[in-house]
């Protein structure tokens, strides 16, 4: 039996499409940042704003929500894909470069200001079971909200943005474990009970599939995908990947959010790893607004206006208490007072994980539900602070002088290539030859190439050559267009090659492009295109074949070479002039 299709069931659903539609545009025009639009509607939809008001005005239960547990199910998404998005951007060895921040940076920011916090809470009349739980949570901030600000504002490769990053990774990895912490010490009225601690032996052993997996059995599904070269297939692996990491993660007691971000990792150090940001991207952005809606959605106010001094006095209490103690630890750990404070901003406020780590510490009547619920209030109006402090905390570090991209200990969070490089969009023949000569003249480059075949060929010689269409410009950005010193196209399609010199030059006016062209007819078309340079391959064969018999006929080598290159001129002036369409037919007949 089928069921009918009703149009309430769908409500909540257009109400958030119609929701992004309307703030995203509407927040970019006001140079305000989106985040803060889909905070606010999230408290105007939800049922403790409008929602409020529907005994008096009914049909304000059409622009209300009606499922928020449901709505934030989902959203939970939002901050998966965030982190699998970051793992994207890492490596292990860039992992390991980071591990005095992570581990060190990281777990003295948890430990100190779960205890400052917990001491606080002790002191305002809290047992230091509660205290410690309530602590605990209000030490994390959030990941969700912080990173895409700083990466929005080009701060996440800064000193500052970096310490930020790192503390944030280490908060993500720190939840599971402060999970069973406060289980262990909630069990009997906080009473140690060591035997919780097996508790983390499936969390490793959950880590542990997930790397030896991802290591045997991740490229070559990707390869295999990218064979039947499906934009479809392609796009449903990702996302098998994310949430089969996310699950295994999840059922080891761990956030799913932590195996996503394991998987990117994985991901990173292989040949695919920009085109499946390019997929990812979409989803990302749109499940991380519903996230945003969802923490606006859960915001009582009516908790504030009963009790304004606990609610706010929380909220400043708890942005200067963290403040204060990431940037005495920042200095400890030899960041710069301007990227300390940068670090210390950013992470002042509350974050995502205090919902989860307050929802269990009230189901097992750790914390009263009455203090939990007005904590979690002041711990979401200080996420509404994230953008304005983390904007501050931008304009402090690029104050900084002499400001490099460089840590104090050498760790570089940006592209993995050097910038200047060139990009050589086809690896076929002619782009191998094409990065050889680049390589004999010491200049950086990477490599992009539709045909898995040729792209794993290119990777076991030791070349960076990645996977991916490169007619998209967010696969052109993803691989450094943006700072690139030039792109040459080697493609031996017309339409491919095309296309890729359109989004190039569409992107980067100033860019150096040369582009390979089939003839003469295509390399007018290149140049109407943008292109900088097309070399047609009939006419290249032509000046070779005369450069060869005229030295072989005794033809000194140097007047060969200057008649060639003048030659060459000639045939670029044709192609390149602007004139009427049917005399640069007829020229182009002419010139073969």
């Amino acid at each position: 039996m089928n069921h009918e299709v009703s149009p309430a069931d769908y409500k909540d659903l257009v109400l958030f499409l119609a929701t992004a539609g309307i703030v995203a545009p509407l927040f970019k025009r006001l140079r305000i940042n989106p985040i803060l639009g889909f905070l606010l509607a999230g408290v105007i939809l939800g049922p403790f704003g409008l929602g409020r008001l529907i005994p008096i005005a009914p049909w304000l239960d059409y622009v209300t929500v009606d499922n928020p547990d449901e709505i934030a199910q989902l959203a939970e998404f939002g901050v998966v894909f965030l982190l699998f998005m970051i793992g994207l951007e890492l490596s292990w060895e860039r992992l390991r470069l980071l591990r005095k921040y992570v581990f060190g940076l990281g777990a003295a920011q948890v430990i100190g200001c779960s205890l400052a916090l917990g001491a606080v809470a002790m002191m305002l009349g809290q047992t230091p079971v509660a205290a410690l739980a309530i602590g605990s949570a209000l030490t994390l901030s959030s990941t969700a909200i912080a990173v895409p600000v700083l990466a929005e504002r080009k701060r996440l490769h800064a000193e500052g943005g970096r310490a930020t990053f790192s503390v944030l990774l280490f908060q993500d990895l720190a939840v599971a474990p402060i999970l069973i912490t406060l289980a262990i010490l909630g069990r009997g009225h906080g009473e140690f009970d060591a035997r919780g601690l097996l508790a983390l032996l499936p969390a490793a052993m959950g880590l542990g599939v997930i790397v030896l997996v991802g290591r045997l059995a991740l490229r070559p599904m990707m390869r295999s995908v990218a064979k039947a070269k499906s934009e479809e297939m392609f796009m449903a692996a990702c996302l098998l990947v994310i949430i089969s990491a996310g699950l295994v993660s999840s059922l080891s007691g761990l956030s799913m959010a932590l195996g996503a971000f394991v998987a990117g990792v994985l991901l990173a150090e292989t040949e695919y790893r920009h085109e499946v940001e390019v997929k990812i991207e979409p989803f990302k952005g749109l499940l991380l607004s519903l996230f945003f809606v969802s923490l606006g959605i859960r915001l009582d106010l009516s908790l504030l206006v009963a009790s304004p001094v606990l609610v706010l006095g929380t909220a400043v209490g708890l942005v200067v208490v963290k403040a204060v103690m990431v940037f005495g630890l920042g200095r400890l750990f030899g960041l710069s007072n301007r990227a300390s404070g940068e670090a210390a901003l950013a992470l002042a406020a509350g974050g995502e994980f205090a919902f989860v780590l307050l929802a269990n510490a009230m189901d097992a009547e750790v914390v009263e539900p009455a203090v939990g619920q007005a904590v979690l209030v002041a711990a979401t109006l200080t996420m509404f602070l994230i953008p304005v402090l983390t904007g501050v905390g931008a304009r402090l570090g690029r104050k900084a002088p002499a400001e490099t991209t460089e840590a104090p200990d050498g760790v570089d969070l940006s592209v993995e290539e050097p910038k200047g490089r060139v990009l050589v969009v086809g690896f076929g023949r002619v782009g191998r030859l094409v990065g050889e000569m680049l390589d004999r003249h010491d200049l950086p480059w990477i490599a992009i190439d539709r045909d898995p075949r040729l792209v794993e060929q290119g990777r076991r010689a030791g070349h960076r050559v990645y996977f991916g269409d490169a007619a998209r410009v967010e696969l052109l950005e993803r691989c450094g267009l943006d700072h690139a010193r030039a792109v040459v196209v080697t493609m031996d399609g017309p339409e491919a090659a095309e296309a890729v010199v359109a989004a190039a030059r569409g992107h980067r006016p100033d860019l150096t492009i040369v582009a390979r062209a089939r003839d003469a007819r295509h390399a007018a078309r290149l140049y109407e295109l943008g292109a900088t340079d097309a070399v047609p391959e009939t006419i290249e064969a032509s000046l070779q074949l005369s450069e060869a018999v005229l030295v072989d006929i005794g033809v000194p080598m140097g007047l060969v070479i200057a008649s060639i290159h003048e030659r060459r001129d000639e045939y670029r002036k044709v192609l390149n002039r602007p004139d009427a369409l049917g005399g640069r037919r007829r020229r182009l007949r002419d010139a073969g």
